[in-house]
């Protein structure tokens, strides 16, 4: 099959960009808010959305079940009717099948509202594993049956309603916290999660389902407490910015001696990333309307990180920094203990002309899930190496936008294939690209 000329991107690299964008809201928030509408046979409204893929897969899903969606795009506001909500016809949720990970968040919703759940198989990023062995026992745990022998996804169903329980995560896995969060609140009687994940975008949902009438307290060991109630409301809610896309590009400032002003980032989310960057060398800015970033000449400084659930070094954050590492001078570490095979995206550095060593050993103080499993999740960066421009194929989000921002550092022109995968997470990066002066056809 012949490519798509408009899923490759010709970069001249080389120049620094310079100047201002704006980053809308958290790709990782409001997908799941969207899917917290279905808890409520009303009308919510999000606002400050990203124009992302993943908000059409979730708007489709969404209408495939008898709700009304409406994106404005261009003023960033999804209006959601869930009044009438139905069973969708198992064909149809299939064709959204590998789309994307979010549909197994609408079991808990669809148990409550209709008695009954599909889930077809799951999509996302190749970057480790990410099994729903922890979704599904929380279900099962709240009541729910889960019959996996549907040869093209899995039936939910609560013949009795779901109830409160207690339940441990092994580990405090974003995905699973929030499918307690989204199953919990109408469960009949309280519920108790330890071991979640805090991360600020499920925080941001807590403040959603608080809105909506669900009765939500937080510890500080990580255990929330869920009161069941009978019955949510609708909601109206302004998305958190996205931390993941503002570091994306302080990162691309860094590795192009650039400048770059992202309006609608903000600092309490990005302390971490913050105090890494300023290490490394990168000089950073807050004001009430964003931050600015900029390399200030001079050297950059080699760092040793380790990414961690928050509030640590978010896995998200560490591919972009890991292009601008290779322009430091001196020798970095980067000890990955989130996913397993996230440093399959150095391969094209390397032939770019950058020196990274991968290791399976724990390079890093932190307890890893990894360890003495064979995986190579360290990596050594030593720097700094020119980078020439070469073809690059995009292997998922997060890569993609490394790969991306290792063309506009290198010398000479570069190819950058299947960049729509970009999409699903960088909302018109395009036109970003051209605002910040990038050279690009």
């Amino acid at each position: 099959m012949a490519e798509n000329p408009d899923d490759v991107l010709h970069v001249e690299g080389g120049k620094p960009l310079n100047g201002t964008i704006k980053v809308r809201g958290a790709k990782n928030f409001v997908s799941k808010a969207m899917v917290a509408a279905l808890l409520a046979p009303g009308k919510s409204v999000l606002k400050n959305v990203p124009e992302i893929r993943d908000v059409h897969v979730v708007s489709d899903l969404l209408r495939l079940h008898g709700v009304d969606v409406d994106v404005d795009g261009a003023n960033g506001i999804v209006t959601i009717d869930a009044s009438r909500v139905q069973l969708a016809d198992v064909a149809d949720v299939d064709t959204l099948s590998g789309s994307s990970r979010i549909p197994i968040l609408f079991s808990g919703p669809l148990v409550h509202r209709l008695g009954e759940a599909f889930i077809p198989a799951l999509g996302g990023c190749a970057i480790g594993g990410r099994p729903i062995d922890f979704h599904l026992e929380t279900l099962r745990k709240l009541g729910a049956t889960v019959d996996k022998e549907h040869k093209d996804g899995i039936h939910i169903t609560a013949p009795n309603g779901l109830h409160g329980a207690k339940i441990h995560l092994p580990y405090p896995s974003v995905g699973a916290t929030e499918q307690t969060l989204l199953a919990a609140v109408l469960a009949e009687g309280k519920t108790e999660l330890s071991g979640a994940a805090t991360e600020p975008e499920i925080m941001d949902l807590v403040c959603v389902l608080q809105k909506m009438g669900a009765i939500i307290s937080v510890d500080v060991d990580r255990t929330f407490r869920i009161e069941g109630v009978k019955e949510l409301q609708g909601y109206t809610h302004t998305s958190l910015t996205d931390r993941i896309e503002a570091a994306s590009w302080a990162s691309a400032a860094l590795a192009t001696h650039g400048d770059i002003f992202v309006k609608g980032a903000t600092q309490p989310e990005m302390i971490t990333f913050l105090n890494v960057f300023r290490k490394v060398g990168g000089k950073f800015e807050v004001t009430d309307k964003g931050i600015r970033f900029w390399h200030p000449g001079g050297d950059l400084k080699p760092v040793a990180i380790e990414t961690d659930v928050h509030p640590g070094f978010m896995t998200d954050w560490q591919q972009p920094l890991v292009v601008a590492l290779t322009q430091a001078n001196g020798l970095s570490i980067v000890h990955e203990t989130v996913y397993e095979n996230r440093f399959g995206f150095t391969k094209p550095l390397v032939e770019m002309g950058a020196t990274i060593q991968l290791y399976r050993e724990c390079l890093g103080s932190l307890p890893c899930r990894f360890r003495q499993r064979n995986y190579k999740h360290s990596a050594v960066i030593f720097g700094p190496t020119p980078l020439t421009g070469r073809d690059i194929d995009v292997p998922d989000l997060r890569g993609g936008f490394s790969h991306l921002i290792a063309a506009l550092a290198a010398s000479g022109p570069s190819d950058v294939h299947g960049i729509s995968l970009i999409d699903r997470g960088y909302a018109d990066f395009r036109g970003k690209l051209e605002a910040l002066g990038a050279d690009f056809d």
